[in-house]
């Protein structure tokens, strides 16, 4: 299990541009060649080395909101049904011992 420590030494090499919006990068043949600029500031800015964190990352994967409006599915409310147990003749109880045990037995019988 790996913990993890608030501002610790990141783990791996691969720099937060190459999924933001505003960069630009060209690369060569070997890994040493690569240049990446940075459009979101002005003037553009040439960065040296990999970058680690960045407050004006936008991820280029994600998607526009017009995008997700457009794959949005409508949902519409339906009519609200009844609430509760179905009561029929038979199965309301009066005030009286002797109708609510004829409703119990009657029950019982139904579920037997």
């Amino acid at each position: 299990m790996k913990a993890y420590i608030k501002g610790g030494t990141p783990v791996g090499s691969e720099s937060l541009c190459r999924t933001c919006v505003y960069a630009q990068i060209m690369s060569g043949y070997r890994e040493s060649e690569m240049v990446t600029v940075c459009t979101n500031v002005d003037p553009n800015v040439v960065l040296p080395f990999a970058i680690y964190e960045c407050t004006g990352y936008y991820d280029k994967n994600r998607p526009t909101w017009e995008q997700m409006t457009k794959l949005a599915i409508d949902v519409s409310t339906a009519p609200l049904k009844p609430v509760g147990f179905k009561v029929g003749t038979g199965f309301m109880p009066d005030s009286n011992d002797e109708d609510k045990e004829a409703v119990l037995k009657n029950v019982r019988g139904r579920l037997l």
